[in-house]
């Protein structure tokens, strides 16, 4: 009776963590959407060609894709060591 309790009371607590714990895994999956970032920097060098964005707006958005693409890189050199 007092595991049934228990499993009752704590049920709330225990949906909370495995809804955080998927939250942070579908977030490093995003964050370190390498392919992602490279099929965003592909779309804006299409878009600068076809003039529909100018230079800086490319350049900002290239920066920020680069600046990225490196953060996933070290930290994936990091993980690997």
């Amino acid at each position: 009776m007092a595991f049934l309790l228990d499993d009752i009371l704590l049920s709330p607590v225990k949906f909370l963590h495995f809804i955080a714990k998927s939250l942070g895994e579908e977030a490093m999956k995003e964050i370190l959407d390498e392919d992602g970032a490279r099929k965003e920097l592909r779309e804006i060098y299409r878009l600068l060609e076809s003039s529909k964005i100018s230079e800086a707006e490319f350049d900002r958005r290239e920066s920020d894709l680069i600046g990225r693409l490196e953060r996933i890189e070290a930290y994936k050199g990091r993980k690997s060591t």
